[in-house]
């Protein structure tokens, strides 16, 4: 029997003893394949991915050596050769990710009671070795990946402990519980869980203190107060509910209402043109909570609280559900992450680059530039790049939820010999758009490159245009940097973060288990 292991370092074992795996790019190389397993990948997109815009003029041929190395490895009939590039095939129960996610998906069916469901969770974690493609954690490609891995072991853990709370074994738990708030403080969810733990063992003091310590810290550190949910189990504590006993989940995992899309914009007067674009996002289907953040100095928070209060009152008067806080910080990338994180934010949307943000933020990052979205059609470039996927998810949100056309932007075949041009990729991108977000796109051809950009947006009322995963070693790119310095037309940069975004199923934790493209192959 043969395992594909990526829960730990990468790892291939056959009939108990590991394969030999080769050097470091021919190990990202079987990879990005295990994580795209039964899926083409192209060769351009493995060589966008391993070496970036400057390969080496050989690189066509290391691809091939590599690819002939792992066959020796893997067999003939693992990795074989499908035009424009390569499919890993792996059978059912072969790969651990996928019997991690089968034993989640299990769990979360509800059929099992609370003791059954955590003897899942458990058998699920059990399946982890380790950091998550620990070998590869500088490889640029693998880091988004990681994220996304690190972020479903989590919500993995938190429902184990949910269950093992309904089971009746909250006191087992006091002690787990109090080293990871300590390890992760800014997770309510551990707190809240550690709450009714004390409160469940008998020590409703130690309970109480707990969310004073959360609140504290939460205070200290983001300038905001509580989540609801957690003051609404510090005052049942108080009052001794007899439901405390009763309740399954006293921390339940978010409904699709309780997803939110985090305003956070660079100054207030510019909040205007975000909210143009925020407003109608929040208010799609499922519906999610309008959340306005503002960084200001100390001295100007009382104005500024008081100014986000009018907005509020203006965009509840619009069926928008909102919520409003302004706080002054050192770090203000920082902080907006982990409001980000703390929310579950789905989009955070901001009209200035911050590297801090781009880096940090667990959701996908959109930063507006060149005005609020007018009432022309919603343009995305599209070249299936994975960033490109996450401008088409946001560009596809923002159309349906307003109401605007959605067209696709490939390049024409420009004089070349056998004709070909992008028209069959952007119909496969419809066809996939259709199906999850209920809408088609338009495919419009023009020439490469920002001049043809440009053209195709001169009447745009939105361009949405992906970031690549690579902004971190290159930056924002010549294109865009262009597109930033004289928009054709009020333009957003999409980063694609390690969450699902918003046109994803509200129980999805993370993209390893949702992507417009999951069912495509």
């Amino acid at each position: 029997m043969t395992e594909f292991r990526v829960l730990g370092p990468l790892e291939v074992v056959e009939d108990g003893s590991s394969l030999a795996l080769g050097g470091g790019k021919q190990r990202a190389l079987l990879a990005m394949l295990l994580l795209h397993a039964n899926e083409v990948v192209g060769t351009d997109r493995l060589i966008d991915e391993l070496w970036g815009e400057s390969p080496p003029l050989t690189v066509n041929k290391s691809i091939h050596v590599y690819v002939s190395r792992l066959r020796k490895e893997l067999g003939e009939e693992r990795l074989v050769t499908r035009s424009p590039g390569y499919v890993l095939r792996v059978e059912p129960g072969e790969f651990d990710l996928q019997r991690f996610e089968a034993l989640l998906a299990e769990a979360r069916d509800g059929g099992a009671d609370a003791a059954a469901t955590a003897r899942t969770l458990r058998e699920a974690l059990a399946v982890w070795r380790g950091a998550p493609l620990a070998d590869l954690a500088y490889e640029p490609f693998a880091q988004p990946e990681i994220a996304r891995l690190e972020e479903l072991r989590w919500a993995a853990l938190e429902a184990r402990i949910d269950a093992e709370l309904a089971s009746g074994r909250h006191a087992e738990l006091v002690g787990e519980l109090q080293a990871l708030v300590a390890e992760h403080p800014l997770r309510e969810h551990l707190h809240g869980q550690l709450m009714l733990a004390f409160y469940r063992s008998g020590r409703q003091a130690d309970a109480l203190e707990a969310y004073r310590g959360a609140r504290e810290l939460l205070l200290d550190e983001l300038g905001l107060e509580p989540s609801e949910d957690l003051k609404r189990l510090e005052a049942a504590i108080l009052r001794q509910d007899p439901e405390l006993e009763a309740r399954a989940e006293a921390t339940p995992a978010p409904a699709a209402e309780d997803r939110a899309v985090l305003v956070a914009p660079a100054a207030l007067d510019s909040l205007a043109a975000l909210l143009d674009l925020a407003a109608p996002l929040a208010t799609g289907e499922p519906p999610r909570a309008l959340i306005v953040a503002g960084v200001v100095a100390a001295s100007e928070l009382g104005a500024a609280t008081a100014t986000l209060a009018d907005r509020r009152e203006a965009l509840l008067a619009d069926g928008v559900s909102a919520r409003v806080a302004a706080f002054s910080s050192p770090s203000p990338g920082r902080d907006i992450a982990r409001l980000a994180t703390q929310e579950r934010a789905d989009l955070l949307l901001v009209d200035g680059e911050d590297p801090v943000v781009l880096d940090q933020a667990p959701c996908d990052v959109a930063m507006l530039v060149g005005g609020p979205p007018g009432p022309g059609a919603v343009l995305v470039p599209f070249g299936a790049a994975w960033h490109d996927w996450a401008a088409l998810e946001l560009g596809a949100w923002f159309a349906r939820a307003a109401d605007r056309p959605l067209r696709l932007i490939g390049a024409a075949s420009d004089g070349r010999a056998d004709g070909r041009d992008a028209s069959r990729l952007l119909a496969d991108a419809s066809l996939i758009v259709q199906r999850t977000a209920g809408i088609v796109a338009q495919p419009v051809l023009t020439e490469p490159g920002l001049h043809g950009i440009a053209e195709a947006a001169a009447d745009a009322g939105l361009l949405v245009v992906g970031l690549s995963d690579r902004w971190r070693q290159e930056g924002l790119g010549q294109v865009r940097t262009r597109l930033i310095e004289d928009p054709p037309a009020p333009t957003v940069l999409v980063r694609r973060g390690p969450r699902p975004g918003g046109l994803a199923p509200a129980e999805t934790a993370t993209r390893f288990g949702w992507s417009l493209t999951a069912r495509a192959a």
